[in-house]
């Protein structure tokens, strides 16, 4: 079979699939479309890509990460997500990152080896976050394992602490990274201490990326020197955020501001209602078009009535105008 048909790269064909060195801009974290079953519905993520490109102006996407649900799947699951993603996005997105990061260290390298076949353009990597580890070196020997089954495609650091319960400061586990991980690229920091983040700044290379993953509070972290962003409401407020991207630049930060607490009242709102992942992957389905189904258990499907509130109130803060 042919490369299109396998969605799988030859070993000559993997050096080219390297990151264009300092990504920037945008990267929608993307959703994983299900059935109504709870089983995965990849038809759905051919027009998913074409939507992300033609109505949010976003060509990069972190796969199988925490919008993605990706610890809720499968190692074979999570690898059929990834193939669908790269061989949509060949010739039309510019950059998938696959999340690859597992409670099992061999899950991961796994996964991250996969990762290189089918043709991403990098990896991700959370800490694990049932036996946790207590120091930062310990993390980065652990990063340090999963890179190299992916030794030529570009690492990122996920920084999770909410989540992970891992509290490492993210710029003591990266600082220096790369002399351990030759291919660091930088980090998917999705963490509120801004502190820290200026020091992950302060201490990276020039050929490093500094991703922010609050997308509410994306204006302070850009004056702290973020390259860009990784974060779900890419999803479907892409446009809105380039905006803001390009208002920050310019130096117009009463706009940036202005665009930066929509966001911010959107939010204020969604939270009253529980915002999780199950009531945005429901919200993403009704302002997009796509059917993304609902996420898999322990998560518990929006209620019809709280997605609607939602989206009204979306329409309100972003009329089409807008």
């Amino acid at each position: 079979m042919s490369t299109l048909q396998t969605g799988r790269v030859s070993p000559t064909e993997m050096a080219s699939t390297r990151l264009t060195v300092n990504l920037t801009g945008l990267v929608t974290a993307t959703f994983t479309p299900l059935t109504s079953e709870g089983e995965l519905n990849l038809s759905v993520i051919g027009p998913y890509v074409d939507y992300l490109i033609k109505d949010q102006g976003v060509r990069n996407i972190f796969v199988n990460g925490t919008t993605g649900e990706g610890m809720s799947f499968s190692v074979e699951e999570r690898k059929r997500v990834a193939e669908e993603w790269c061989l949509r996005a060949k010739n039309k997105m510019d950059n998938v990152i696959v999340h690859v990061g597992c409670l099992s260290l061999k899950d991961s390298k796994d996964l991250a080896n996969h990762a290189v076949t089918v043709g991403a353009n990098g990896i991700g990597v959370i800490s694990p976050s049932f036996f946790k580890p207590k120091t930062a070196d310990a993390l980065r020997s652990y990063l340090k394992e999963v890179a190299s089954a992916a030794p030529t495609l570009p690492f990122y650091y996920y920084h999770l602490p909410s989540y992970t319960g891992v509290n490492l400061l993210a710029s003591d586990v990266c600082k220096g990274l790369e002399t351990v991980i030759p291919t660091f690229s930088g980090v998917k920091f999705s963490g509120t201490d801004l502190m820290d983040f200026g020091q992950c700044v302060k201490y990276s290379q020039p050929n490093q990326s500094l991703f922010f993953g609050v997308d509410e509070q994306l204006l302070a972290a850009l004056a702290f020197g973020a390259n860009g962003a990784v974060g779900s409401l890419f999803n479907y407020l892409g446009s809105h955020f380039n905006k803001l991207l390009i208002a920050f630049a310019q130096g117009d930060l009463v706009r940036a501001r202005t665009l930066q607490f929509k966001v911010q009242d959107l939010l204020a709102f969604a939270s009253k209602y529980g915002f999780d992942v199950a009531v945005n992957k429901q919200l993403m389905s009704d302002l997009s078009g796509l059917s993304l189904g609902p996420p898999r258990l322990p998560l518990i499907p929006c209620p019809p009535e709280t997605s609607a509130a939602v989206a009204q109130k979306y329409h309100q803060i972003f009329p089409p105008e807008d």
